[in-house]
């Protein structure tokens, strides 16, 4: 495939959201990405709605622009399969904690002996470093230790609550896309592979403290923790819905005066400068907020784009899928895919002048790929249909692999 990632070869042995997060990306970057699932699948394969069993419709946003093959590492011949494939490797990634690799017999030692110039990337809940190394890690319990629904709770919320999304598997699948390319960059300069670690608490912690530290920053600490804005902030309700709003800069609230034609306002010390403002902020956001109930969403997104204050609605998901900005950027495209027909897909964001992506294939039905990658590894049919009837691999549903 065509992108920046063209001739990078890629084997996935992620599962879930976290790493197939950060392979989807690498994939739709050009990487030749290679998903290595056990018999029963990834388990995104699973959760509906899907037209087929197996093909759920987190998997198919996920795992884009793969090739699927299975292998049981569990078993000896999986594993010396699996092994078979690094030498033309130039990326390992694996989201289970290294403990289970090494009883795998697939460590960075293990595999840095069949390929020096690998990098092996772990992406899991805790440095190795510290007491919670081998402890279980997900989105759920990474955003709790993170802090996340602590902050709803001082936000204003009644009680502590998770962000609605998979924050930190995609948060930390980002850190992972950066430390693979980083690493072949550092490859490319000395010859050198390495193994790389990627914890889900501190890429998360890293995300959360940078806006949230606050006094702690200082040593000794110079007052409460939290970003009084962003604690603050929310949607307004207008007379007939909801906004976003956002009043900032001294340019933004000298229009905003005017417009409303208060422009006295800005006299006012609370209001006169960014600082005093910002000491101000509840008292600030409670007037504003109070202000936007007096007219209509549509009202004030005339007067606020005519001001030139930033400003936007409040999208439902399906507001999101059909917003005319992303149709005009070309974001969303039909696929058909072959077992699964027409699907909604989205192109990676990123725009590149000299080294475009192409579209990614499909996502892969189980096993769709397995003949096809094995024989590229020198397999021969015997080999593979051997290897299928002890179970160590497992062919697409029509018998090619």
């Amino acid at each position: 495939m065509p992108g920046p990632l063209s001739g990078v070869k890629v084997i996935d042995l992620t599962t879930v959201v976290m790493g197939p997060f950060a392979t989807q990306l690498l994939a739709e970057l050009g990487a030749d990405v290679i998903k290595v699932e056990p018999h029963e699948g990834d388990n995104m394969r699973h959760p509906a709605p899907m037209r087929s069993p197996g093909m759920g419709y987190i998997f198919l946003n996920l795992n884009r622009g793969k090739r699927g093959i299975v292998l049981d590492l569990k078993q000896p011949e999986g594993r010396e399969a699996l092994l078979r494939l690094v030498p033309d490797a130039d990326v390992v990634v694996y989201n289970v904690r290294p403990q289970a690799m090494a009883r795998l017999g697939l460590s960075y030692e293990d595999v840095r002996a069949v390929n020096p110039r690998i990098i092996y990337v772990g992406a899991y809940g805790y440095s190795q470093k510290g007491p919670y190394a081998a402890k279980a890690a997900y989105d759920d319990l990474i955003q709790g230790i993170s802090g996340i629904p602590g902050l709803v709770k001082k936000s204003g919320a009644a009680a502590p609550a998770y962000a609605p999304v998979n924050l930190a598997d995609r948060v930390t699948g980002l850190h992972a896309v950066y430390a693979v390319t980083a690493a072949l960059f550092h490859r490319e300069r000395t010859g050198e592979g390495q193994s790389v670690e990627v914890p889900m608490f501190e890429s998360l912690a890293h995300f959360v403290l940078g806006d949230h530290s606050s006094g702690l920053t200082f040593d000794p600490p110079s007052g409460d923790t939290g970003y009084a804005r962003l604690l603050a902030r929310r949607p307004y309700p207008t007379s007939d819905g909801s906004i976003c709003v956002l009043v900032y800069n001294d340019k933004q609230w000298k229009s905003f005066t005017q417009a409303i034609g208060q422009p006295e306002r800005m006299q006012d010390p609370r209001f006169s400068t960014q600082a005093s403002r910002a000491r101000h902020i509840s008292e600030i956001y409670g007037w504003l907020a109070d202000l936007l109930r007096t007219r209509t969403t549509a009202e004030w997104l005339a007067l606020m784009e005519k001001a030139d204050i930033p400003v936007s609605r409040v999208n439902a998901i399906e507001d999101v899928v059909a917003d005319p900005h992303l149709a005009a950027t070309g974001f969303f495209s039909i696929e058909n895919h072959p077992s699964e027909g027409r699907i909604r897909t989205m192109r990676t964001p990123t725009a590149w002048s000299a080294s475009a992506p192409d579209t990614p294939r499909p996502a892969p039905q189980l096993g769709e790929h397995s003949a096809e990658v094995l024989r590229e590894a020198g397999f021969g049919d015997a080999e593979i249909a051997k290897l299928a009837a002890k179970g160590a691999t497992k062919l697409g549903a029509r018998g090619e692999g």
